[in-house]
C-alpha cells in the first residue's frame, strides 16, 4: 500500500488552522456559497459530478467551496473521483489503485475495489502510484475539501491523472471506462475535474472583460453539456485541464445520461486581490441529471 504525504499542505493551503479556514472560504458570501456545507441524507442525488479549481486556497479556495456544497448537498458519496491533469510532463493516464493520501484533517484511502474494476475496464488507464508522487498539487488541493465534507464517514478517493497530450477519442475511451465501471457498482460516486481556467497578464478593465469572455466560451460548452465545443473552446485558452473537464462531461452522459451542467461560481485572482497583474480565471461547476 502506497502512502502519499500532504506535500502541499503549508504552502498551497494550510497545515495549521485548516478547518477555519475552510470553514471561512464556504462562509465567504462575496466569492463563496455564504453559508456551511451541510448534508440533506437524501436516499438518491441528481448532482453527480462538478469542477473545482486548484491554486492556492486563498485564492480558489471560495470558488471550489460552491462546488463541494453542491455535491455532499445531497448526501454524502462513498466515493469521489478525482480527475486530475498533470504540470510536469508525464505521458499517460495513471490510476492510483491502493493507498492512502495525508491531509492535515486526515487521511483519505484509496477505494480499491472501484479502482480495480476502472483498471480491468480499460486498455489506456494503467495503474501508477508513482504518477502521483512526484510533486503534483491539482489533485491534493481537493482532499481537504472532500475530507471536511466527508465530517465522520469513511469516504474513499480514486485519483487519476490524465495527460494533456490526448486527443478527444482518447478521452472518449477512457470516459467509457469509467462510465462501466461506475454502472457496475452500487456505491455512491460523484466525480470531480480539477482545473483553473486561463492564465494571462491582465493589466486593465479592458483585458480583464476580455479574459473573462474567453473562460466563458468553456463554460458555455459546460453548460450545454457539449464535450467537442468545451474541449476546442478550452484548447484556444491556457486553462490547465481542458482534458479533465472534457473527461468529465463524458462520463456524465454516458453513465446516468446527465442532462445539464451548471455554473456556480466563476471569478478571477485580480477580482479576488483587487489588483492587476498575473491572472487565473476560477471556476466551479457542477452536472445533474
Amino acid at each position: 500500500m502506497v502512502f502519499r504525504k500532504a506535500e502541499y499542505a503549508g504552502s498551497w493551503y494550510k497545515r495549521n488552522g485548516l478547518a477555519e479556514a475552510l470553514e471561512r472560504y464556504f462562509l465567504d458570501k462575496n466569492f463563496g456559497p455564504g453559508e456551511k456545507p451541510k448534508t440533506l441524507n437524501l436516499e438518491s442525488r441528481t448532482i453527480i459530478g462538478g469542477v473545482s479549481p486548484h491554486a492556492g486556497h486563498e485564492y480558489s479556495g471560495p470558488c471550489a467551496a460552491h462546488t463541494y456544497f453542491n455535491l455532499f448537498n445531497e448526501k454524502i458519496p462513498d466515493t469521489v473521483i478525482i480527475l486530475g491533469t498533470d504540470h510536469r510532463g508525464y505521458r499517460k493516464i495513471a490510476l492510483f489503485e491502493d493507498g492512502e493520501w495525508e491531509t492535515p484533517l486526515g487521511n483519505l484511502k484509496v477505494d480499491n475495489e472501484l479502482s480495480k474494476k476502472i483498471l480491468e475496464n480499460s486498455k489506456k488507464i494503467i495503474s501508477d502510484s508513482s504518477a502521483f508522487l512526484i510533486g503534483e498539487h491539482n489533485i491534493e488541493i481537493q482532499l481537504p475539501f472532500i475530507k471536511y465534507c466527508a465530517k465522520e464517514k469513511d469516504l474513499k478517493i480514486i485519483p487519476i491523472k490524465i495527460t494533456p497530450r490526448i486527443n478527444f477519442d482518447v478521452m472518449d475511451e477512457i470516459s467509457s471506462d469509467i462510465a462501466n465501471a461506475l454502472k457496475s457498482t452500487e456505491k455512491d460516486v460523484v466525480v470531480v475535474a480539477s482545473s483553473d481556467m486561463s492564465h494571462e497578464y491582465v493589466h486593465s478593465e479592458g483585458q480583464l472583460k476580455k479574459f473573462k469572455e474567453i473562460d466563458q466560451a468553456v463554460i458555455n460548452g459546460f453548460e450545454r453539456l457539449d464535450p467537442k465545443e468545451t474541449l476546442n473552446a478550452a484548447l484556444r485558452t491556457s486553462v490547465c485541464g481542458p482534458q479533465t473537464i472534457t473527461t468529465l462531461i463524458l462520463i456524465g452522459k454516458k453513465w446516468v445520461n446527465a442532462s445539464k451542467g451548471k455554473l456556480l461560481k466563476y471569478y478571477t485572482s485580480s477580482e479576488k486581490t483587487g489588483t492587476f497583474d498575473y491572472c487565473v480565471g476560477y471556476f466551479s461547476g457542477i452536472i445533474v441529471k
